[in-house]
């Protein structure tokens, strides 16, 4: 056998425009938004929970219940808390890049057909150069 059929990787990049930043920001912006109202959500639910499973004179039983329920909504409101954080901090790094940077924005495959003598380094390091939703270079 002198060739094979692979599925190989190829890195997708985005030249940064001024159009794909605000679209960076925009989207992290709705994100962040969206994440805030879950958090007032989950309060909300936390709430009600708690009120609903609350008795005049609990047993070990009845503190345990809400113990939990007051630990999964925290945790549930850590998650979004961390989420905005982090989107937060993305959104600045976004704002600061430089116009012209190439940002990875994912992986795709593609297949090749490898023949023996191929240089497997050459094959494995490709990648598609995209500027405002256009093809603009691959290289390899």
């Amino acid at each position: 056998m002198d060739s094979i059929s692979l599925k190989m990787p190829v890195t997708i990049k985005a030249k940064l425009t001024e159009k794909l930043r605000e679209k960076m920001i925009k989207e992290l912006d709705e994100g962040i938004s969206r994440a805030q109202l879950e958090v007032q959500q989950i309060e909300i639910q936390a709430k009600r929970a708690i009120q609903e499973n609350e008795v005049p004179e609990p047993t070990v039983t009845d503190i345990q219940r809400l113990n939990m329920i007051k630990q999964h909504f925290g945790e549930e409101r850590q998650k979004r808390l961390d989420f905005i954080a982090e989107s937060q901090q993305r959104r600045e790094d976004a704002q600061k890049l430089v116009l012209g940077a190439e940002i990875v924005q994912g992986t795709l495959e593609r297949q090749v057909e490898v023949h023996v003598g191929d240089d497997m380094r050459e094959l494995m390091n490709v990648e598609v150069l995209v500027e405002d939703d256009k093809i603009v270079a691959i290289r390899g």
